[in-house]
């Protein structure tokens, strides 16, 4: 079996196997990845694998697709928000974290000055695609060690950048740094000015145009070519892939569309991210991890808790210890970045082959691990500090709380809207028509584009946590569609829905909805009313 096909095709059947048992078990899916990675490398002796430039290419595009949706949770005014744990948090652990990993690299193991610079830069990055995937499938990057964690992993991606600069500068001759330092602040611009200023009002349209279609491949095709476009731009002026594709996701959290982008995407991303972990498991020599067990397991142990107290540290001095302790716990691993800044220094020869596997080892460890311990933490230390107030600390960013959420901004909706309005309540409205959300738009409503039957869309409107949800669509299967997600999501929800006909109610009848308003029973008791006004006043 030579066909590149059969491999493929052997992986997927592997991975689907083992993410079924693991599953049972409570067992992160990334595992079964790696697992299979590892697998297919033995059992087809395709160890040549682990240096092929066009399988880390496609499996980048799982960080690229992850860093895109990264982006549409940010939008600009919410990374102002969160700028504090971005650029003070963030900068804080990569700069003390290197520092003192050089430190010990350097002066400890005598590891030579560029080596021990680049372990250290490495070593100060956590797991973006373990981390955030979990945050993001649990809800818990709502929570505050959630919010915390994204903040420092979004400065760490960001680091990437001057990180795999300096390489490159490392690998050069020095001569000319000066010209390396404006090139570099000149394609930072640009990269800045064309997403910004020309690519935001092309994504929009873009997407407009896709949307009003009413086709969902062509919107669906309009975002891979968006996050992709972005990507292939950085790249081309010398940054990461994941870099553009952050930054169009940023632009289009900005705009209505942004709720049903992050759902069409979802199955894509988790796609590729699997691709990535299993170019993980490839790299994993079986061989060399035995003969060196004690002392990879050893130092990743150091390493790892050297990280956690760092990040408590730094976040103690805005939160609660319970707050601190998680953060610290959940991003303490090193990062999937760091093979890309091996790779880049030992095709330079900046490291020696022995300790580059060494490394490497450590990297795949700490991945293997975090999905184990990442999905105790919070409810340990919750029961821990239940007492303590732990939930005092609950950040305002985006947790959305009692609200309602009203599905439908036909007329009936706009009504609900006005009367949510003039009453202060605090609502936020989705339709999947984008007339309805343009005219939304135009009287500055909370309104986004989306089907609220997606459970990725319920999720993102954070329906578990809704006050209540008002259904005013008219189309009675669709109706039930939605009403099954979101009492799928919340079995308690306070559901209201609006039926036109018995029909519609017999639909519904087996779900468990609080309310069913009948629209021409409400107009006929509103027509006797009145009536009966007008003969009291005769």
């Amino acid at each position: 079996m030579d066909s590149p096909l059969h491999y493929a095709v052997t992986a997927l059947a592997i991975s689907v196997v083992l993410n079924i048992i693991l599953k049972r078990f409570g067992i992160s899916q990334v595992i079964g990845y790696i697992l299979t990675g590892t697998i297919i490398v033995y059992a087809f002796d395709l160890h040549h694998l682990k240096y092929s430039h066009t399988l880390e290419q496609v499996a980048e595009f799982g960080i690229v697709f992850l860093m895109f949706t990264i982006g549409l949770e940010l939008s600009l005014p919410r990374l102002k928000t969160l700028k504090k744990i971005v650029f003070f948090n963030g900068a804080l652990q990569v700069s003390i974290t290197a520092l003192l990993v050089f430190v010990a690299s350097h002066y400890l193991f005598g590891i030579g000055l560029t080596s021990s610079l680049i372990i250290a830069l490495s070593f100060a990055l956590s797991s973006t695609a373990v981390v955030l995937s979990y945050l993001k499938s649990s809800k818990e990057i709502h929570l505050p060690y959630g919010q915390r964690s994204m903040g420092i992993l979004i400065f760490q991606d960001i680091a990437v950048i001057p990180i795999l600069l300096l390489i490159g500068f490392l690998s050069s001759d020095g001569a000319d740094w000066q010209s390396t330092l404006l090139y570099t602040l000149l394609s930072a611009t640009v990269i800045l000015f064309v997403l910004f200023f020309v690519g935001k009002p092309l994504m929009n349209y873009l997407l407009h145009f896709a949307a009003d279609s009413g086709v969902e491949e062509l919107f669906l095709g309009s975002v891979l070519v968006i996050a992709i476009g972005a990507s292939l731009f950085a790249d081309l002026m010398g940054f990461t892939y994941s870099l553009g594709a952050f930054i169009a996701g940023v632009i289009v959290a900005g705009t209505a569309y942004h709720h049903k982008v992050e759902a069409d995407i979802a199955s894509f991303k988790d796609l590729l991210l699997g691709v990535f972990f299993v170019t993980v498991g490839i790299k994993i020599d079986l061989g060399y991890f035995v003969e060196h067990a004690f002392t990879i397991i050893g130092l990743l142990v150091v390493v790892m808790a050297l990280k956690a107290a760092i990040i408590y540290t730094i976040v103690r001095l805005s939160s609660a210890k319970p707050v601190a302790l998680k953060t610290a716990c959940a991003i303490s691993q090193l990062g999937e970045f760091s093979f890309a800044i091996f790779a880049l220094a030992s095709n330079a020869k900046l490291i020696d082959p022995a300790l580059e596997q060494t490394l490497i080892m450590m990297v795949v460890l700490s991945l293997v691990l975090t999905p184990f311990y990442l999905h105790r933490i919070h409810p340990y230390i919750a029961k821990k500090f239940q007492q303590k107030g732990l939930y005092d600390d609950l950040d305002p960013i985006s947790m959305q709380q009692h609200h309602v959420i009203v599905c439908g901004y036909s007329t009936v909706g706009r009504f609900v809207a006005q009367s949510l309005k003039s009453q202060d309540i605090k609502y936020v409205i989705i339709d999947n028509s984008l007339k309805h959300v343009k005219k939304g738009l135009a009287k500055d409503e909370p309104i986004f584009l989306g089907d609220l039957s997606k459970p990725a869309i319920a999720e993102a409107l954070h329906t578990e946590n809704a006050a209540a949800v008002i259904v005013t669509l008219d189309n009675a299967e669709k109706k039930k569609l939605i009403c099954d997600t979101v009492l799928s999501i919340n079995p308690q929800a306070n559901l209201v829905v609006k039926i036109v006909s018995l029909e519609e109610k017999k639909l519904l009848d087996d779900l468990n909805i609080d309310s069913i308003v009948d629209g021409k029973e409400e107009v006929a008791k509103t027509l006797v009313k009145k009536s009966m006004r007008c003969r009291v006043k005769i």
